[in-house]
């Protein structure tokens, strides 16, 4: 079977490019990593892809905010294109600063809602892992199936709010912060690392295509990534988790 063709934009400062190809690639799909600039001097046709990826990093050094310049180009050169490939249905996942463009570029959440993901609650870089629980309220197909996943974030600006007076559908919330035993982080930190309102680790746009997320499962597709993963006590609880976080990447395959 013909493996389906997933493009990895890469931003100048995206540096998560290759763990997501790698990702992709055991999940059983093509990676391709396209340079903006190539898509954007070439006319490469996003029309030949099947999924979209827009990876984590800091792309253009986070200048006037993370995720915010590039957003700026993606709604200035590449505004009918990207909406074409979300209109049609087709898969999109923007993860960590790809997450953050998304949101900035008003993608996610979509519907006219107002959203941002700011500084972090305990006002420093977070860089710790992190338990996730899918949120069956939304019956996105990125979700089906979905266990807990064990996964790295790595952000500064990753609290995720609503505008004022705006709250998000509940079918809309993807990902949740938990404890290990799956109960809701509450917002008591570092179980959720940021703040995020509601413990939201990660959202789709209503019609359920579209994902974004912090946390980086594409960083939990090897058993030796678990940082506990040779520790004899946690030996039961490894055989379980390792390598979690390639199902995401199979069920984005599998629309």
């Amino acid at each position: 079977m013909k493996q389906k063709r997933v493009l990895i934009i890469h931003a100048p400062g995206s540096n998560r490019d290759s763990d997501l190809a790698e990702a992709i690639r055991i999940a059983g799909g093509n990676p391709e990593i396209i340079p903006l600039s190539r898509l954007r001097d070439n006319g490469k046709s996003w029309n030949e892809y099947f999924m979209l990826v827009l990876p984590g990093g800091f792309s253009y050094g986070d200048a006037l905010g993370a995720g915010r310049l590039w957003a700026i180009e993606l709604q200035t050169a590449f505004e009918d294109a990207l909406l074409e490939f979300v209109e049609s249905g087709r898969p999109v996942i923007g993860i960590c600063n790809g997450f953050q463009a998304l949101v900035k570029a008003r993608i996610l959440p979509g519907n006219a809602q107002t959203a941002t993901l700011s500084f972090n609650s305990s006002g420093h870089f977070e860089c710790r892992w992190v338990t996730l629980k899918p949120d069956f309220s939304n019956p996105s197909p990125w979700l089906q199936e979905l266990s807990s996943i064990l996964c790295p974030v790595a952000h500064g600006e990753g609290r995720f709010l609503m505008q004022e007076g705006e709250m998000l559908p509940r079918e809309q919330i993807a990902l949740t912060y938990t404890f290990e035993d799956g109960s809701l982080a509450n917002g008591n930190y570092p179980t959720n690392p940021n703040g995020s309102t509601d413990d939201i680790a990660g959202i789709t746009n209503q019609q359920g295509n579209v994902l974004g997320l912090m946390p980086h499962p594409e960083n939990h597709i090897h058993p030796y990534q678990n940082p506990f993963w040779s520790r004899s006590k946690h030996f039961e609880h490894n055989k379980k988790t390792n390598g979690m976080g390639v199902k995401l990447f199979e069920n984005g395959l599998k629309f």
